[in-house]
């Protein structure tokens, strides 16, 4: 069952991604993240009123201050990257996490790597150099040079670190409520974060209200990924978890080709296809 609700995760992940950039054609970083958090808690609110609202233990606030204030940085972050670089190129370094995971999981909440992490890791790696490489460069260091002066492509490096941390406090939260709680408490937080630079004086909601339908997509494709993995993590082990929702890289390079126009499908699908396997040699442990 934790396969299946990480894979469901990959799914919505690239619909989100997708249709997330697409209204930043027209809105701000922080406008369209404020939209799909706050769609998400409406979404999820009737949910969580059937359900019934669970016995909540004392880490859980603490995992909430820690990990909601981090997303909120990570997410600033991600969301600009999409809007300042293809998304065929930057979603596909956030499969970079479970290398990441490897050192904070056994720090935050004592889950080990193992060999088959280690084949993973040099996949990662590999796979993230062949991303980069572009016909008209040459050289060993120029996919790595290509990377590092790419302003998306750091701030999906800087994403996939702080994920690397909240990962964890996700499951923390998780455990210490339920899956759906914790997806709503966070969606809370980070959306509360926005607000400040979303509602700024004489601003108005006219922006928002303008690109409503797409935002209320993005919002929807948003909850039931944050939700589906919510319910993976007390299933699994967070690395393994994560490195299936990351396959989502293939299809949000698939999604950046056809829907974008974006270039280099060849070097670009290739590179997220072997940081995939790397993900899914982890995930078989």
């Amino acid at each position: 069952m934790w396969l299946l609700f990480a894979s469901l995760t990959a799914f919505f992940e690239a619909c989100k991604d997708a249709t997330g950039k697409q209204s930043l054609k027209n809105l701000d970083e922080y406008s369209v993240l404020f939209s799909f958090m706050a769609v998400g808690v409406v979404l999820l609110l009737p949910v969580l009123m059937i359900a019934g609202v669970p016995k909540i233990q004392s880490d859980f606030w603490g995992a909430l201050l820690i990990g909601g204030s981090l997303n909120i940085l990570a997410f600033t972050l991600y969301v600009r990257a999409l809007k300042l670089a293809d998304l065929s190129l930057t979603v596909p370094l956030v499969t970079l996490t479970p290398l990441f995971l490897l050192v904070t999981s056994p720090l935050i909440v004592q889950e080990w790597p193992t060999w088959a992490d280690g084949i993973g890791v040099v996949l990662l790696v590999v796979g993230s150099y062949v991303l980069n490489v572009h016909a008209d460069q040459f050289g060993f260091w120029a996919p790595l040079r290509a990377m590092a002066r790419n302003p998306g492509s750091r701030m999906m490096l800087c994403v996939a670190f702080i994920w690397s941390i909240t990962s964890n406090f996700d499951k923390i939260g998780v455990v210490n409520s339920s899956p759906l709680f914790w997806a709503i408490a966070l969606f809370s937080v980070i959306a509360g974060g926005m607000v400040p630079f979303v509602f700024r004086p004489k601003r108005g909601l006219k922006p928002l209200l303008s690109q409503w339908r797409l935002l209320g997509i993005t919002g929807g494709f948003n909850a039931i990924a944050i939700t589906s993995q919510m319910l993976a993590l007390p299933m699994a082990p967070v690395a393994q978890v994560i490195a299936v929702k990351r396959m989502s890289a293939l299809l949000s390079v698939l999604f950046g080709h056809f829907f974008f126009g974006e270039k280099g499908l060849s070097a670009r699908l290739t590179g997220a296809a072997i940081m995939v396997s790397g993900v899914v040699i982890m995930s078989l442990n």
